[in-house]
């Protein structure tokens, strides 16, 4: 596994709301499929519904689901390897890799402490040869 995040993804109560806060701070984000995108330097900051991510990450309960880091690679194949190497070191697979909503292949683990990864390949996040990722203009594909 590359040492890099992708992106970060906080679950919120309402994501009207968070995406309301984030842009009275300056940000600038696009909102797509009750998500909201925000480029952060080399790195996706993303908002997503607490509920809608703790159900995508495959866990339950209680305040679970309120902030998970992500890793995008550049292959499906990439996907497995990743997830079966940490599986290997120790953490528990939440969410077995599989084909997503958006087109893209992804799965979940929580490390040793229940820290989530999402580790996906999504064809319309291109990653530079360093692992940067760059949100795409979504205006454009609408």
């Amino acid at each position: 596994m590359e040492q890099r995040i992708s992106l970060i993804t906080l679950g919120v109560a309402d994501v009207a709301r968070a995406k309301a806060f984030y842009e009275q701070l300056g940000w600038q984000g696009q909102e797509v499929e009750e998500t909201v995108f925000f480029q952060a330097g080399g790195l996706a900051l993303v908002l997503w519904g607490r509920g809608k991510l703790a159900d995508d990450a495959g866990i339950e309960g209680p305040g679970t689901g309120a902030m998970t880091l992500a890793q995008n690679v550049r292959s499906r194949a990439e996907v497995d390897e990743v997830i079966a190497t940490a599986a290997a070191a120790g953490a528990t697979v939440t969410k077995p890799a599989r084909e997503t909503f958006y087109g893209g292949y992804a799965g979940y683990f929580a490390d040793p402490d229940g820290h989530l990864w999402e580790i996906a390949w999504n064809p319309g996040f291109t990653l530079a040869e360093d692992g940067t990722i760059t949100v795409p203009d979504f205006s454009a594909t609408n």
